[in-house]
Formats: structure tokens, sequence, C-alpha cells
């Protein structure tokens, strides 16, 4: 194996254990029926389900601020700091005893580990190669969507085994060995006088400031909101919709969640791989339709298995592609000289879409008394999502002449 492709590897394996976050329905539930209060009330929809909305806010907007450092401070420290502050956040979860301290630890400590560690295996694969950009990331990033095929059924285990704040000691000291050990292997290539890759070159590198002057940028942050609030609302809630909409028990539920994480993880390759061939603007096109007639089905055959499974694997496909589609967005139309400190400013549409789908899934179950009310918002926003991408987003060299 030459030395570039073990970084795709070693980045897939790192996000593999932080794209946990994803199984957090396996973990909801029962923490509900662990922190009952005297009086066996649970915890709302909404607040049950912050500990994800919160993990998904910090680490995306802990993300920006890390990536200034990327390349100033040895990636191997950075990257362990970061590990070591997810497995932290994992094992003090472990000792909670209310809702808000799972919040405060797994929330808001989670959440920046990842953030800190989550642009590194990027823009390293990113680094060594500039040529086949898109697609290598989007391989990397397949961890980050195929963890739940392998965390979710392994999380429901640990927790039917030892009891659910056990199973967050034990995925915490697990995260702090693996993560920690693949931290050490992380390198940029060296730059060797009179070799450069083929990718980007000088013209239309844009730096952050003169990237957020452009109308391209701001079009492509908020399709990014979209894709996202979408995606995230539907990952969060395929549990319960499965076992309330659907009438699945929780094992097939589990089983579904690891079934639909395939689709999370090929997305990042194949929609890096459309946004290479085909550009940003028809990628998101192809996203979106995607999205609303996967909407469309849901709501015309709510029930139906098999409808659930086609119209949710749709959508965990198509939140991996937007975490494929945005990194190499980010470079085709911003340049690769500033991408770390680009990309990071760009991501914070990430934590925005999570913050809204935390708020409006937890909204729709408490007021229409169903998740099976979920798709309308996302129909909405994605078909006004399609005609902001085909009237903003331009190329590079248009979206310099616009800055």
């Amino acid at each position: 194996m030459k030395r570039r492709e073990f970084y795709i590897i070693s980045g897939l394996v790192m996000f593999l254990c932080m794209g946990t976050i994803y199984s957090w329905g396996v973990f909801q539930k029962p923490l509900v029926e662990a922190l009952k209060d005297a009086h066996g009330v649970s915890i709302s929809s909404t607040m049950a389900s912050m500990p994800y909305t919160v993990f998904l806010m910090f680490y995306a907007f802990s993300m920006p601020v890390a990536g200034l450092f990327i390349k100033k401070i040895n990636p191997k420290i950075l990257a362990i700091g970061g590990s070591l502050l997810i497995s932290i956040a994992w094992i003090l979860a472990g000792t909670a005893d209310s809702i808000e301290f799972i919040i405060a630890t797994y929330g808001v400590l989670g959440g920046i580990g990842v953030g800190i560690v989550y642009g590194i295996p990027m823009a390293i694969v990113t680094e060594w190669f500039p040529d086949k950009k898109g697609f290598a990331v989007g391989l990397t990033l397949l961890g980050f969507g195929l963890s739940p095929f392998i965390t979710a059924p392994l999380a429901t285990e640990l927790i039917i085994m030892f009891g659910v704040f056990s199973a967050f000691k034990i995925l915490g000291v697990t995260f702090a060995v693996i993560l920690s050990l693949l931290s050490l292997t992380l390198k940029f290539p060296e730059k060797k006088e009179g070799h450069h890759y083929v990718g980007t070159g000088p013209s239309g590198e844009f730096t952050p400031v003169e990237m957020v002057k452009t109308p391209t940028f701001y079009a492509l942050w908020t399709c990014y909101v979209i894709g996202t609030f979408s995606g995230l609302m539907i990952i969060g809630l395929s549990s319960s919709y499965a076992q309330e909409v659907v009438n699945l028990t929780p094992v097939k539920a589990a089983f579904f969640t690891s079934f639909f994480a395939i689709f999370n993880g090929i997305g990042r390759p194949i929609f890096g791989a459309l946004t290479d061939k085909l550009g940003t603007k028809r990628t998101i096109a192809i996203s979106y339709t995607l999205i609303i007639t996967a909407g469309v089905l849901s709501l015309l055959f709510a029930g139906n298995i098999i409808v659930f499974a086609v119209a949710f694997a749709i959508m965990w496909l198509n939140l991996g592609g937007w975490l494929a589609i945005a990194p190499a967005s980010t470079v085709n139309l911003f340049g690769k000289t500033h991408y770390t400190a680009n990309y990071g400013i760009l991501f914070t549409a990430y934590g925005i879409g999570a913050l809204i789908q935390g708020f409006v899934g937890g909204y729709i179950r408490e007021t229409f008394g169903s998740y099976a009310y979920i798709f309308y918002p996302v129909i909405l926003v994605c078909a006004l999502g399609l005609l902001l991408s085909s009237g903003f987003i331009k190329s590079k060299k248009k979206a310099a002449d616009a800055a």
C-alpha cells in the first residue's frame, strides 16, 4: 500500500469512532428511562434530543477555530488532544444523574473534541490527493457515515449487558486508545522544490476574508444548512420513527439504523466523485431532488416498511453526500491554499442545521403527536434550496469576478 492510501485508511477508522454520534437514537430511550424523576415522569422529547443537538452544534463551531491551527501546530499533538477530550466526555457522561450533565459532557466537551479532530484527517488527505480530492475525502469520511453500522448494534449490546451508563464509559476508554494511536500516524506531505501535485492552480485562491465577500459562499452555506438540517433530523429520529410510525421493535429499529449507515457511508465517496465530475450546482440539484422524492414517498405511504427503508436510505445517503459536497466544493470554488480555514467557516452551516433540526423535530412530535409529519419542512426547504443553488452558486472564476 502506498503511503498516501494509508492516510485514507487511518482517517476512515478515526471517523468510524467519532461518527458514533449518529447512533444517538440507540442511547436516547434507555437514557430517558434511566433518568426518570422520582415520580416516574420522563424528560420531554426536545430535551432528550438535546445532547445530540448540542454535540453537533459545538462540533461544528469548534471546527473553524481548530482549522486555524491545523497547519500551525503538529497535527499529531492537536489530534491527540482532541481525542482525549472525546474520551473524557464519554466517560463523564457515564457518571451522569441528569440530562443537563449529559448535555454538558457528551454534548459540549464531546462536540468540541470531535470539532478539533475532524478537520485534521480531511486536511491531510486533501494535501495527499489534490488530483482526486472529492473522491479521496469522501472515501475517508466513509468512516463517519458508516459508523452506526458498527456502533449502533455494538452500543445496543453494551447497553443490554452493562447498562447505558457503563456503555458510555466502555466506549470512552476504547476511543481513547484507538484515536490516540491513529493520531500518531498523521502527517502532511513534504513540500519538495520543483514538485507539485496536479490540482488547483494559484489563480482564484480565496482567503477567508475574500471568500465571505462572495454571493457564492452564502448560497453554498445556506444550501449546506438545508442539507444538514434535513439529514441530521431524519438520522436522529430514525429509531424513534421506526418504532412509532412503522411499529418496529427496538431491536429491528437498531438493525435499520445499522443498515442505513451503509448509505450514509457510501454517500460520501459517491457525492464527492459527483462533485468532482459534475460540479457543485448539478450535484446539489441531484441531492435535493432525491431528498424531496424520499419525503413525498414517506408522506404518501407512512407506515409502509418498504417505503420506510427506501426513503430513509435516501436520506442517510444524502447527509453523507453533503459532508463530501461541501469540502470538495470549498476547494473547487475557493481554492486549496486556504482550504482548512475556508471549510471551517463553511462548516458553521452544519452547526446551524444541527441546532434547527433539534428544535424542529421535537416541536413537531410535541405539537402533532407523531414523527410522521417531519418530512413537510424537509420538502419545503429543499425546494427553496434548489432555487437558491441554481441562481447564486457560480464557478470559481465567476465567484472571483463577483468578489
